[in-house]
């Protein structure tokens, strides 16, 4: 039973919701004029629906970005096929598009409704879930209690905890015991993040690994994926991918202390693309010639930086090269998930700052799959390594294949943990018209 003083505090948030909902719109307008929201649909962020329910059992989804978007795919997938209606919500406009090229019409789309009180009650009301699945480490407070209130099963799956999450939530475990006493169930990637949900204070947890290793690889363009090939020819490759601020000049000093022994061409593919423009001038001032992606810019043999500043190319990026950095690592903090490069054959290179991921870094790095290094020079050997020796290079990529492969299973762990609360709906689903089931 939570403490009365988290009650209280977890009822002034509540409050303060309803009071500042009428002052949120200039936020909003702010936010769509960055591009942040897009505008044809902001209503949806206060919970107005701008689509029908369907008739029978459905099932909320969130999934807050790019990443837990293509984490729940598989299970959505599943889910579906069990004849369950799913809506699935997301906070950001590049994780709307990857909903609307990876399922399509398979799930409902609305971006997910502002934390504070009368947004999520009227999503609520309008959609009457039977059950939300909410992907990672997603905790809205109002959100929580809400679907406490009105007893929705709410499940974390993939769920994961931060070193800097926990520490956060072990400084107000109260409160953190008030919200997480609410969730029905919590399937975690790891052990360390289940012991960490049971300690604040979550009463059924299991473990199911990362679900992100039993998705499918990501998506290219074969004509676009051939026609680089060919502007490629015979050069080496490289590419840092997903990188944070600096990560970006790190590539450029690693290109450029490389340039004369390999002529290799450098990818760099930064996590938010908004910021391609600065990163090009930034390299251009040190004399780096740059094709981009958005350009459609030839990736002729002068070229130094090719800067692939698109979002949901990430296959094609990773199928030209074979050695990947995967940034916020080096200057930033947490790391990224390095699944994909090794998944994709690529020998990975990690700076050593990836505590959010530090289980999947574990399991490359025993089988000999990936790399730390410590600073840009030593980036700069490890590529200039990987890029001469051919025999290295490929015993790292089929290490990296081999310990993909060792991890999966995380979906069918996730499916059965769920039985329990998706069974019901399969029948109820199955027992209603087929008309109406279609909805």
């Amino acid at each position: 039973m939570s403490s009365p003083r988290a009650r209280f505090a977890l009822g002034v948030y509540r409050t303060a919701g309803v009071v500042a909902s009428p002052l949120v719109g200039a936020y909003l307008a702010y936010r769509t004029a960055k591009g942040k929201e897009e505008r044809a649909r902001r209503t949806e962020r206060f919970g107005y629906a701008s689509a029908n329910r369907p008739q029978g059992p459905l099932v909320w989804f969130h999934a807050a970005s790019v990443g837990e978007t293509n984490a729940v795919i598989p299970l959505i997938r599943e889910i579906r096929r069990r004849d369950i209606h799913v809506i699935l919500t997301t906070g950001t406009i590049t994780s709307a598009k990857l909903a609307a090229e990876r399922i399509g019409n398979e799930a409902i789309h609305q971006y997910v409704p502002l934390d504070l009180k009368p947004a999520v009650s009227r999503f609520l009301e309008y959609w009457q879930p039977d059950c939300a699945i909410i992907a990672e480490s997603e905790i809205w407070p109002a959100t929580v209690m809400e679907l406490g209130r009105r007893r929705i099963p709410q499940i974390l799956v993939n769920a994961r905890m931060s070193d800097r999450s926990f520490a956060r939530w072990q400084r107000r475990v109260s409160i953190a015991e008030a919200l997480f006493e609410n969730l029905a169930l919590v399937i975690a990637q790891s052990d360390i993040d289940a012991e960490r949900f049971r300690d604040l204070g979550a009463r059924h947890v299991t473990t199911s690994g990362n679900l992100k290793v039993d998705t499918d690889a990501p998506p290219y363009d074969a004509s676009v994926l051939a026609r680089y090939k060919k502007q490629i020819g015979d050069r080496k490759t490289w590419a840092a991918i997903s990188t944070f601020e600096g990560e970006e000049n790190a590539a450029a000093v690693v290109h450029r202390t490389l340039k004369e022994r390999n002529g290799q061409l450098t990818i760099i593919v930064p996590r938010h693309p908004e910021r391609s423009d600065e990163i090009e001038e930034m390299l251009v001032k040190q004399g780096l010639k740059v094709a981009r992606r958005t350009r459609n810019d030839v990736l002729s043999p002068d070229i130094d930086i090719f800067l692939g500043d698109t979002i949901g190319e990430m296959g094609l990026y990773l199928r030209l090269t074979e050695v990947a950095f995967v940034g916020r690592s080096l200057f930033a903090e947490g790391g990224q998930n390095p699944l994909e490069p090794a998944m994709l054959g690529c020998a990975v290179l990690s700076g050593s700052n990836v505590q959010n991921f530090r289980e999947t870094y574990q399991k490359l790095a025993r089988r000999g799959s990936a790399r730390m290094v410590r600073d840009t020079e030593m980036l700069a050997k490890g590529v200039h390594y990987l890029l001469i020796n051919d025999e290295a290079r490929r015993n790292m990529i089929e290490a990296g294949i081999m310990a993909v492969q060792e991890m999966r299973g995380a979906l069918t762990a996730t499916v059965k943990s769920l039985e329990p609360y998706i069974n019901p709906l399969t029948v109820k689903a199955r027992l209603l018209p087929k008309t109406m089931a279609e909805g």
